[in-house]
This record gives C-alpha cells, sequence and structure tokens, in this order.
C-alpha cells in the first residue's frame, strides 16, 4: 500500500539517496535541490509539501508539492493553485505501478485541500518525457500551452 510520509530524521538520508535512472537525470531536480526550495518557498510565502512515498515500509520516491507559489516566474495559474513541481521513482523500483498508485495518493492529499482552496493542480514536465506525460493524462491533466523553465505545463481541474 503507497503512503506519503513527512520526511524525518530517521528517513532524510534514505531520502536523498532515491534516484532515478542516468537517462532519467535530465528531466528531474535532484532530492537535495528538491527539499532547498521547500526553504525558498516557505520563507516567501508558499506552502510546500515534501513528501517521501513508501510501498508498505520500503522507500520507492520522492514528491514535492506546493501552493500559492508567488513571486518566481512562474506560470499564470501559479498562485492560489496546487503544484506537483517533483515526482520522482528510484530507479530500482520503477516499471511496477507505483507512480500511478502515487498519483493516486497526490492527487487525494491536494484535493483535500491543506493550504487552501484552489481551482487547479499544474505540473511542469519536459516534453521528451512521453511516459510522465501519459502518466498525468490519466489523471485528466492537460497540456495548457505555457512554457515554464523550459518545462511545459499541464493543469488539471480539481
Amino acid at each position: 500500500m503507497i503512503t506519503l510520509r513527512t520526511i524525518t530524521l530517521e528517513n532524510r538520508r534514505a531520502m536523498f539517496n532515491l534516484e532515478v535512472s542516468d537517462d532519467q537525470k535530465r528531466f528531474v531536480a535532484s532530492n537535495l535541490s528538491s527539499v532547498a526550495s521547500c526553504h525558498v518557498l516557505a520563507t516567501n510565502g508558499g506552502h510546500p509539501f515534501p513528501f517521501v512515498i513508501y510501498e508498505n515500509e520500503q522507500r520507492v520516491s520522492f514528491v514535492m508539492l506546493a501552493y500559492g507559489i508567488t513571486g518566481y516566474d512562474e506560470p499564470s495559474l501559479a498562485k492560489d493553485n496546487y503544484c506537483i513541481m517533483l515526482l520522482m521513482i528510484d530507479k530500482h523500483h520503477q516499471n511496477k505501478g507505483y507512480g500511478k498508485e502515487a498519483m493516486h495518493k497526490i492527487m487525494e492529499f491536494i484535493r483535500t485541500y491543506p493550504a487552501g482552496l484552489a481551482q487547479y493542480c499544474w505540473i511542469p514536465y519536459s516534453p521528451e518525457n512521453t511516459s510522465a506525460k501519459k502518466l498525468y493524462e490519466t489523471f485528466g491533466f492537460r497540456d495548457n500551452g505555457e512554457v515554464f523553465n523550459e518545462e511545459s505545463i499541464m493543469v488539471a481541474e480539481l
């Protein structure tokens, strides 16, 4: 069973060691960089939600969610909406359905509106990452035509 868990002293090192395969590294920031972004977001009025994703007691993934990103060159719908800034599945756990299960849990969490009401959730992705795009489409995400930091933006209505 997939669960989203807060980063703790006990799981932080293992979370930092989760990595995508070499051919996917160009698509995602490191987990360490994402956790650093949490601090920047929090000190600038945003609401970051980093989670280690577990399958039972096995760490398999990391996700960085945010709400209310402001003060950056963000997409037009960033303010007062949720963003899946990063979703990665560890290279040892790919192609086992964890991405789809994780997206179910992520969307369930977002729909609790933990930082405030929102109309949309958006996610940036590299257009070359066709497997990620297909995954996001199964959850109702569609390209909105915007490009942010050389990544296309997909949006789903909440």
